[in-house]
């Protein structure tokens, strides 16, 4: 018979603490304790104030917390009891060394390996959890096995297919989960796991390398969908045609589609550019430069959309915007979540910035602090230096508020960032009443009524449209 699942999580962020919650709210006699070195988030996840925002994610956490889910600093002991671990720590792209720019920093990884070698009796399974590079597997098996301790192992690729904003329905409801392995009896002990809620067809094994290779071209794909409609979104201005319009039509036809053919200012978030950058350096790596390129061009493609909304507003209002006011609504990369990774906001404002215009910023769920604390590294230079002129220019030229009515009040332009649904149902007249004339809007999420902004006395701009 089976011996009880007891499950350690290394990493207590956007990947494994919603993973983890849900694994314990589903599985209620599972043991599951996410441990993590970061003591003042391990507190948040302790508290009322969850250190991410997820649309019903308090609740799941609520549940289980207490009965079988345990946030905790204590990594030795959790290693220790555990007999299945999660690796789910940050594995950001290297900013350093070979493969700057490009390769994963496997940094974490290496050090999670090693604690679990040193820590480990008995045998476990390792579940490789964050989103790393084909055939890290091979590595993590290498630390593993040189254990001093006769402690034996089976690592599994289990990578993550969340949306943020949506991830508690996408834990609740995948379109499948993947589970990579060498041992069969490994797989179907994790299988047995997600299938308390999940049903058998949806439950995809693979080999640890498909599985690994998997993450990283499934979020090529996503982006490349998201830069080709972008591409797109520059000829319909030039042309006349509405983008929105052109997608419907694109997406009608049954082998495209709807989905992520959104038009926006630019996708953003933790893992589309550093994932296409890796296998960009995976692919450099194993000679294919071809290859390299094409996938490159995704995010060529990407950051030439935000520099060209940013020089619309510019061109627009005159060719200057120094000393304007400008709201910037939303600075998330998406809405329903506070994470700002690669946020095409941070872009825009910086662009902004260097023109020397005064920002009003608002988001609903992102704090100041962060705010500020992204402004400052993307003026920063490869040392993470921030020069005394742009320190000065963030704290003149930055203001944040709690209110869009007020970050709008006395501006010349309000530029739309994120897609928040409160932005779609703010009072027209009063947001105008308020503003200076011209008053501009620059709408990069195209989820303003533009007709009816116009007809309120509006210049209203949208990806894609002339």
């Amino acid at each position: 018979m089976d011996s009880p699942i007891k499950i350690c999580c290394i990493g207590a962020g956007y990947v494994g603490g919603p993973t983890m919650a849900m694994i314990a709210k589903q599985c209620p006699d599972v043991e599951v304790h996410v441990v993590d070195l970061n003591q003042s988030r391990i507190d948040q996840w302790n508290s009322d104030e969850l250190p991410i925002y997820e649309p019903g994610l308090d609740e799941v956490v609520r549940e289980a917390r207490g009965r079988n889910l345990t946030f905790s600093s204590r990594i030795e002991a959790a290693i220790q009891h555990a007999n299945m671990i999660f690796i789910a720590v940050n594995t950001p792209t290297k900013s350093f060394g070979i493969g700057v720019g490009r390769a994963a920093n496997l940094e974490f990884i290496e050090k999670c390996a090693r604690q679990i070698a040193e820590c480990s009796t008995g045998h476990k399974i390792v579940v490789e959890k964050s989103t790393l590079p084909v055939r890290t597997a091979e590595a993590v098996k290498r630390i593993l096995n040189s254990s001093a301790n006769g402690a034996t192992f089976d690592v599994l690729s289990n990578p993550e297919f969340l949306a943020e904003g949506t991830a508690v329905q996408d834990l609740l409801y995948p379109d499948r989960v993947l589970i990579g392995g060498e041992s069969q009896e490994a797989i179907n002990r994790l299988a047995q796991v997600y299938g308390r809620w999940i049903p058998k067809d949806r439950i995809l094994t693979t080999n640890l390398w498909s599985s690994e290779l998997s993450k990283l071209a499934a979020n090529a794909f996503l982006a490349q969908r998201v830069s080709s409609i972008n591409a797109i979104s520059a000829l319909c201005e030039a042309t006349g045609a509405d983008v929105d319009e052109v997608a419907k039509a694109i997406g009608t036809d049954s082998r495209i589609g709807p989905k992520f053919l959104k038009s926006s200012v630019g996708f953003g978030g933790s893992c589309f550019q550093k994932d296409i950058l890796n296998l960009v350096y995976l692919c450099e790596n194993f000679g294919l430069h071809e290859v390299a390129q094409y996938w490159e061009q995704v995010v060529i493609m990407n950051d030439y959309q935000k520099r060209r909304f940013s020089e619309r507003i510019v061109s627009t209002m005159f060719n200057t915007v120094s000393d304007k006011k400008i709201a910037i609504w939303g600075f998330a990369f998406k809405k329903d979540t506070n994470d700002t990774r690669e946020s095409a906001a941070i872009h825009v404002c910086h662009n902004l910035l260097e023109e020397r215009a005064r920002l009003v910023i608002y988001d609903p769920r992102v704090h100041e602090s962060k705010i500020r604390s992204d402004l400052k590294m993307a003026f920063s230079d490869v040392n993470g230096v921030l020069s005394d002129k742009h320190k000065q220019l963030i704290e003149t030229n930055v203001t944040v508020v709690q209110d869009a009515y007020v970050a709008a009040k006395e501006a010349h332009a309000i530029a739309v960032l994120t897609e928040w649904d409160e932005f779609k149902q703010v009072d027209a007249k009063r947001v105008f009443d308020g503003m200076r004339r011209p008053a501009f809007i620059f709408d990069g999420r195209n989820i303003v009524d533009r007709s009816k902004l116009t007809q309120q006395g509006f210049e209203v701009h949208c990806i894609g449209r002339s």
